[in-house]
């Protein structure tokens, strides 16, 4: 049967268990247009192609497979830099497809032609153009494969007009097969938990890949078996449920915090599932403390990361065994809990205030959240207070982005968590300065009849970078900027919108909108001089707790 090679990619997605495609297509992709619209693959129009493309990076970091978007050539596809570098440095499955001009015959010359393949390279695990039909199911699978693959990330297919135009005759798909991880030697396994076992004060780290939906029950068996405390990374908070007695926080800064009273004083810490894309939790240094790295991938060896020992492998099945070999031989396995109530105390400081404090938003937040809600955090200053002081309590309920660290991934992340999850509370958390970086997808939620709640933080000011010039003893200058009326600039989206000006109000304001339903923007001030007093002024000044010997 004649078909053509855009009937041939949309069957090889189809072939792949791919149901949306989010984007915004061109002139050069009107053949796989006109083949989606045949199939049963969801188009989901956004408003910019960098909001797709971190929609489909979130739905790779939420399933485990990718998520995939589409551009025209040029400018379109130029707009997914900054998703793709998302997905690369995030670790997030995705596959990208791209138009470009025709490349059997030259009609427009070099009009808005850029070389997309080459561009994309250092930003994607794979990027190929594609220049034969016949090729195309098994570009298509090899893309999925290498994108989901550890480590994961994101791939780029270009596919040229009369490529896809081009008639042919139907090819043969390759069906997908499960990739199984490799396990870890019995000698890498024996000499992590040789070394366990003789610590004094072990701790447990988990990071950004313990995030990974697949390894979520064995992490939790691994620590109530071993009983060894755990602090997390900010992308690796959720992995163990937060309420939990041995969890000591989260290293929201890389050293000098609460939680670096425990990391001091470790002779050990098992790094489980640490990416050094993550900003550095804490800092090594002259051989301690000593680190077990625990991953799917060998450790990169960094100036403050330079593990003694390494466990390489499916992490669950690492875990696993090691619990086999660690359960009820560990007698100081609790030596650092002592220190739990004074880190996780010092936390909890002034979170009820009647003030806009960082501290106060993230508990007013917490209350209104159920345990499997979802908070999608932007980039700014907050994200380091929601690090610290938001209590998880199951895996991916805390969308942070610690290694790009890119501003505008708020709200899209938030409205793939919504499609994804329609019966859960779906919160996006943003910064003045991020959510207008992508403020137009508030229409792509409404179009999309999400029930969805955008918290807007407004200092009018780019807020982590205004802190940062006043702990470098800089000027306050050249940081801050106006900002619409955002209850009316939601609802000129047909969305809900509100100002709250009363701390009281906000726990009512948000539980109000979620029982509503719908798009509901909430406006409220942030009162940020907490930034300097307890970040900068009480962590330079405090004296460490430490722990008697013995």
């Amino acid at each position: 049967m004649a078909t053509k090679g855009s009937d041939l990619l949309v069957a090889a997605l189809e072939n792949e268990g791919v149901e949306r495609i989010f984007g915004i297509p061109g002139e050069e992709n009107l053949d796989v247009v006109e083949s989606l619209h045949h199939s049963r693959i969801e188009l989901v129009i956004t408003r910019h192609e960098q909001a797709a493309g971190f929609m489909a990076a979130t739905y790779g970091r939420l399933t485990g497979k990718p998520g995939v978007c589409i551009t025209t050539l040029g400018p379109g596809a130029l707009n997914l830099t900054t998703a793709a570098a998302f997905a690369h440095v995030g670790a997030m499955p995705m596959v990208m497809i791209t138009g470009q001009k025709g490349i059997l015959t030259s009609r427009q010359a070099r009009f808005q032609i850029v070389d997309i393949v080459a561009a994309m390279k250092p930003l994607t695990k794979l990027a190929h153009q594609i220049v034969s039909t016949a090729t195309i199911p098994t570009l298509v699978r090899e893309a999925f494969r290498v994108a989901e693959e550890e480590r994961p990330g994101p791939v780029l297919l270009e596919l040229p007009e009369d490529i896809a135009g081009e008639p042919c005759e139907a090819v043969r798909l390759v069906p997908p097969h499960p990739l199984e991880l490799p396990t870890a030697s019995t000698a890498m396994v024996d000499r992590a938990a040789a070394m366990i076992v003789a610590a004094k004060r072990p701790l447990i780290m988990l990071g950004a890949a313990a995030s990974r939906p697949r390894a979520s029950a064995e992490l939790a068996q691994f620590v109530l078996r071993t009983r060894i405390p755990y602090f997390t990374t900010q992308m690796g908070k959720g992995t163990v449920p937060g309420g939990t007695e041995l969890y000591l926080g989260t290293a929201a800064l890389s050293e000098r915090d609460y939680v670096h009273d425990a990391i001091e004083q470790a002779d050990l810490i098992v790094a489980i599932g640490h990416d050094t894309s993550e900003k550095p939790p804490f800092i090594m240094d002259d051989n301690r403390p000593l680190v077990i790295h625990v991953a799917y991938q060998s450790a990169t060896v960094e100036q403050v990361y330079f593990p003694q020992a390494e466990v390489v492998g499916d992490i669950g099945h690492s875990l696993a065994l090691l619990a086999e070999r660690l359960e009820g031989r560990l007698p100081n396995a609790g030596a650092l809990l002592p220190l739990r109530e004074g880190i996780l105390g010092h936390l909890a400081d002034r979170a009820t205030e009647d003030r806009w404090t960082p501290q106060r938003i993230v508990h007013d937040v917490r209350q209104v959240m159920p345990a499997d809600g979802i908070v999608a955090l932007d980039n700014g200053m907050y994200k380091i207070w929601f690090a610290r002081n938001y209590r998880t309590r199951a895996a991916n309920t805390l969308l942070l982005d610690n290694a790009l660290a890119t501003m505008g991934a708020g709200l899209p992340q938030a409205i793939m968590a919504a499609l994804l999850y329609p019966t859960r509370r779906v919160l996006a958390v943003c910064g003045d300065g991020g959510f207008m970086m992508n403020s137009q997808e508030l229409e792509t939620a409404v179009r999309r009849k999400l029930d969805l709640v955008v918290l807007v933080l407004v200092d009018n000011a780019f807020g982590m970078i205004r802190w940062k010039q006043a702990a470098e003893g800089f000027a306050d200058f050249g940081m801050t900027f106006g900002n619409p009326d955002f209850a009316r600039y939601a609802q000129a989206y047909s969305a809900h919108g509100r100002h709250v000006s009363e701390v009281a109000e906000l726990v009512q304001a948000l539980e109000a909108a979620f029982r509503a339903g719908g798009v509901h923007l909430i406006a409220v001030p942030i009162d940020y001089s907490e930034n300097k007093r307890v970040l900068v002024d009480e962590l330079r000044d405090r004296k460490p707790v430490t722990l008697k010997a013995g």
